[in-house]
């Protein structure tokens, strides 16, 4: 595989095939050698790039990079955050991988009123088939359990639960239906 985001591509493609229960990821990135790019080139990009992205709070991230593997490290408030600095780094080339440690600290803590939030979040959205999903919330930590009809549906029913406020972590147990 000649690039990460062609990994990750190929990978999105796969899940999307009807019927389609797991993906096992054997795809290698191709040697970076070939790109020329050095760890402190990339390093130097990553950590400007993270510098220039408008959905990563300033000075928050930090990139380093061994071995053509760019760990992110630092603090940010929502998930969407982490994802975006996950983003900004991967197109580069010569990354063989991403490796995300960046941790969620909530400004505002989790409130008696989250499950309720996640809940009616999963109910109105049109993707989502609300009776086959159960949310339990524990503190700033959800967990996701029941069957849903796709990963598409999957990957919707954890991308609602982020968006509730003071979350720091779900857990989606979804299983994928035949």
């Amino acid at each position: 595989m000649g690039s990460l985001p062609e990994r990750h591509t190929a990978k999105r493609a796969a899940m999307r095939v009807a019927g389609v229960q797991a993906v096992t990821d054997d795809i290698v990135v191709r040697d970076p050698g070939v790109s020329g790019a050095k760890d402190s080139d990339i390093a130097e990009a990553a950590n400007q790039m993270l510098s220039w992205a408008v959905d990563v709070p300033s000075d928050t991230v930090k990139a380093g990079v061994r071995d053509h593997v760019v760990t992110l490290s630092g603090t940010v408030n929502w998930q969407y955050q982490r994802e975006a600095a996950a983003r900004a780094v991967m197109y580069f080339k010569g990354v063989t991988a991403v490796a995300n440690t960046i941790r969620l600290i909530a400004t505002t803590p989790a409130s008696d009123d989250l499950k309720a939030a996640i809940d009616g979040a999963i109910l109105r959205n049109a993707q989502l088939d609300s009776h086959q999903i159960k949310a339990d919330v524990n503190g700033a930590e959800v967990t996701l359990r029941g069957s849903v009809r796709s990963w598409a549906e999957r990957r919707q029913a954890e991308k609602v639960s982020w968006s509730g406020s003071g979350v720091t972590s779900v857990k989606n147990h979804l299983t994928v239906a035949a």
